[in-house]
């Protein structure tokens, strides 16, 4: 047989546990449900957080390298568009944090 998922108690075998791909340190299985809803809510994050870069990037790109001058707009200082950029990174980290803070 093959399975999805594997899931192991913390009380259980050091094999299991290393061959799981969740360990539950507690000994309450009841907790595998909230295992499953911060799998779903880390998948979700992690495409919010592709879908912010790719945007951020789709639209950040093409103003640094001058597309904006090239209409007659300004040409972006460097430093405005690291910062931009940092900015990006910035809005990534605090998306993913928001994992912490939410109720499971």
């Amino acid at each position: 047989m093959k399975s999805d998922l594997g899931i192991a108690i913390g009380s259980g075998t050091d094999i299991a546990m290393e061959s799981a791909d969740v360990v539950i340190m507690s000994n309450d299985v009841r907790s595998v449900p909230a295992v499953a809803r911060i799998g779903r809510a880390t998948l979700r994050n992690v495409k919010q957080n592709l879908f912010l870069a790719f945007i951020y990037n789709v639209i950040g790109i093409p103003i640094a390298a001058g597309a904006l001058y090239l209409v007659g707009g300004p040409l972006l200082n460097p430093m405005i568009a690291a910062g931009a950029m940092s900015l990006s990174s910035l809005s990534v980290v605090l998306n993913a944090l928001r994992l912490t803070v939410t109720k499971m």
